[in-house]
């Protein structure tokens, strides 16, 4: 009954509230283009096709390019080079005519005559350490570009080839025609970078005290450029930052290194038998049976001991992957290595980790745990993990992933000590990187051109694997601690950024390479707006099944943004274009509000209002039919009507309602004794829900959620008409923090200066 009442008071106000907008219709202003927050993206987005469907599937024709690899590497341990010899298959599954190929020589970035190094401006630094400035001035450009030795067809004939720095264009002897194959050979060699002196996503650790390397090798041969029905040839420059456009396919690569290094990388190690002993062989038999705990392949004693061998002979180790978009390596007689088994959607997955003495003993305790319960979350949130291992390499200084592979940094100190710092570092790095294998690794996005799609995408899922890696092992939390400390994810952690100069912020849909605190916007932003996304706009429900259709319709595809917003939408009935453009497209922020609070009580007799009402249309009194009057409580007429309030609550509805309910109905009807008039104001230019918690005088609280919705009309302030049974004493908005609001100062009502008159009230709740 008392929610009838509501509904009934609720009308009788609209229909007044419309007399008020009648009365201030003023003479129109110019036209102007359609500025409000929730239109529609049709012109942000490109247009569906036969390739990309409007529902963000692929398309009936969708297609993409695949190149196959064959190759044979060798790795000079004394002089710290790379040598290699590659056979490529490009296949054209295009429906378009192909004149020429393009293929990345991604580490001409390191060549003597790089152009990475003049884009970025420099000034004088007063203060360095000697050693940078020996780097800056006194030492000779380290010269670690591509040696190309030849390009060569099928049947052994040059092909005609030039470079333009980090891309080389190959000629076709004939256009390739939908369909077509064509095999070609390069042959290379560049000298392998000191990842720690000389920085950089692969390259080698030197270690002074035994005089060995620790080698994790990438970007190490001539990749194929993607060509897709959205940038045609993705052959953007590689200047360092922006990471890789690629194209799956099948690899075999045969890769030499001194017969004392330990060694694995992408794919399966299809000669096992041949490069591990008879004592590794059964412990990696026990390995692929345990479940909890890793088995050690290689422990540290016989590490120890094959730092001082550095043997002249050499073994090949034979790797075999299929349908995936890199490769990678690691090797060094340095490593320890560790598996166990992790199951995933009912099939085991060997969780793998490989460090020198210098990771233990934070490596030997965390590393490969780290891995499987990574595996286990992503599996959740978006598909099985569809690869048969994943491995954890130690590298100082290093955060780096590949298909089935991944380098990561976290060392204690000489003595085996290490800070909770280290430690969290180290295992949230792992689970990034490891967390990298489904964004971009099987999701495969354009990271040349969307940062975000990869990084954003996976710091979100990183944030709840780590919330499930506290909950599996609360052990290897710090003393003290409850929770894993995240980064990013929550949304008051993105709060300094969102508020910050806007002269050095971008949106998040910029090219990588150009924006402003790479960190914050191709990582935390998005990351943050897809939790917000998912805890507070959509609820986990509909968000976590959404994504999921995403990356099950994506896996080994290439996705584009406007394929991830779409998606969203398409599974769950939910409409975001709103929120995309917002967060995505601009560096509008979150300030949400109380601007005012007003309190009325309900008269029989005419408010000033409707006083002025009947005067202006000529109207008395008798000729109104019976109405409920809101009466504000600093208003002129409101002593007037306070005779009449007391009576006038339950006296009027009954009148009311008297035809439509019995006498013993009439009899239950309680009406409200309370009645606000909410004005929320909106200073910051994201449209987002109101979360409002209201506090009555008996100390109880209701939360409410006002969909974005309610600013589609006013992007400036909206009024809300609450009715209770008992006093509002405080409104606070956003209280637990979950819109990343820049500016808390206005949140709550009555205001901080306003507040004194309440703190005994608030005591006497606390007591």
């Amino acid at each position: 009954m008392k929610k009838l009442l509501y509904f009934f008071l609720s009308l009788t106000l609209i229909s007044v509230s419309a007399y008020a907008q009648e009365e201030e219709i003023t003479a129109p202003k110019k036209g102007h283009t359609n500025t409000n927050k929730f239109k529609q993206l049709y012109d942000e987005f490109s247009t569906p096709n036969a390739y990309r469907a409007a529902s963000g599937a692929p398309g009936h024709a969708y297609y993409q390019q695949q190149a196959d690899y064959k190759m044979d590497i060798v790795l000079d341990d004394e002089n710290a080079k790379l040598s290699g010899y590659e056979t490529i298959t490009y296949t054209n599954n295009s429906p378009d005519v192909l004149k020429y190929l393009w293929v990345q020589l991604d580490q001409n970035m390191r060549a003597k005559d790089s152009k990475t190094p003049l884009i970025e401006g420099s000034g004088v630094d007063p203060v360095m350490y000697p050693s940078q400035f020996s780097s800056k001035y006194l030492e000779e450009r380290f010269d670690g570009g591509f040696n190309i030795e030849a390009v060569k067809d099928a049947k052994g004939n040059p092909l005609k080839h030039m470079i333009n720095r980090t891309m080389m264009r190959i000629e076709l002897p004939a256009p390739m025609a939908s369909g077509d194959k064509f095999s070609f050979s390069i042959k290379w060699w560049y000298n392998i970078n000191d990842h720690v002196a000389k920085r950089g996503r692969s390259g080698y650790e030197y270690f002074p005290k035994d005089g060995n390397r620790a080698y994790v090798i990438a970007q190490f041969f001539p990749r194929m450029a993607v060509y897709s029905d959205v940038e045609g040839w993705q052959n953007s420059q590689f200047w360092g930052r922006d990471e890789f456009a690629l194209v799956f396919g099948d690899y075999e690569v045969n890769i030499t290194v001194p017969a004392d290094h330990i060694l694995d990388g992408t794919g399966v190690l299809t000669n096992r038998k041949e490069v591990f002993s008879k004592t590794m062989m059964k412990r990696y038999e026990q390995a692929k049976k345990s479940y909890d705990d890793p088995v050690l392949i290689v422990t540290q004693e016989e590490a120890e001991a094959a730092e001082k061998s550095f043997s002249k002979e050499t073994k090949t180790w034979k790797l075999k992957a299929e349908n995936v978009r890199d490769f990678g390596f690691a090797t060094s007689r340095k490593f320890i290595w560790d598996m166990m088994a992790v199951k995933i959607g009912g099939k085991d997955v060997m969780a793998v980790s490989m460090y020198p003495k210098e990771g233990n003993p934070l490596w030997e305790d965390w590393s490969t745990k780290a891995v499987a319960s990574t595996l286990k979350s992503y599996s959740r949130m978006t598909f099985d993990y569809p690869y048969h291992k994943a491995i954890s390499v130690h590298a100082k200084n290093q955060g780096m992933e590949y298909p089935m592979i991944c380098w990561n940094y976290g060392r204690p100190k000489e003595d085996g000590t290490y800070s909770s710092r280290v430690r969290y570092g180290m295992m949230g790095v792992i689970i990034h990187e490891v967390g990298h294998n489904f964004f971009p690794m099987i999701v495969n996005s354009d990271e040349r051109q969307w940062t975000w799609m990869d990084e954003g995408l996976n710091s979100f899922v990183q944030y709840v694997a780590q919330v499930d890696f506290a909950e599996t092992y609360p052990e290897a939390l710090a003393e003290g601690d409850t929770e894993f400390p995240h980064r990013r994810g929550p949304a008051k952690k993105i709060v300094p950024y969102m508020s910050g100069d806007q002269d050095y912020i971008a949106p998040i849909m910029t090219k990588g390479l150009n924006t402003y605190q790479f960190g914050n916007n191709a990582y935390g932003k998005p990351a943050t707006a897809l939790n917000i996304l998912r805890e507070t706009v959509m609820g986990r429900d509909l968000f976590d099944y959404a994504f999921k259709e995403y990356s099950h319709r994506w896996m080994f595809k290439h996705p584009t943004p406007e394929d991830f917003f779409r998606t969203m939408e398409d599974a769950s009935a939910f409409d975001l274009d709103w929120y995309w453009r917002g967060w995505f497209y601009t560096t509008d922020w979150v300030d949400i509000g109380v601007k005012d609070v007003k309190k009325y009580y309900v008269s029989s007799k005419p408010n000033a209002f409707m006083k002025d009402l009947m005067e202006k249309r000529g109207m008395k009194e008798d000729q109104l039919p019976p109405l409920v009057y809101m009466v504000e409580e600093d208003s002129e007429d409101f002593e007037d009507s306070m005779k009449d309030i007391n009576a006038t609550n339950v006296k009027t509805v009954k009148e009311y309602l008297m035809d439509n309910f019995s006498e013993e109905e009439r009899q239950n009807i309680e009406a409200p004794k309370y009645f606000y008039s909410v004005t929320f104001e909106k200073p910051g230019g994201l449209v987002m829900p109101i979360i409002v918690e209201y506090t009555y005088a008996d100390g109880s609280k209701k939360m409410e959620k006002y969909p974005a919705q309610i600013w589609r009309l006013n992007d400036n302030e909206i009024s809300k008409t609450i009715a209770s049974d008992q006093e509002i004493v405080s409104i606070s908005v956003d209280p637990y923090e979950e819109t990343a609001d820049i500016d808390t100062e206005n949140n709550s009502w009555p205001k901080k200066e306003e507040k004194g008159e309440f703190e005994n009230f608030k005591q006497g709740i606390k007591g």
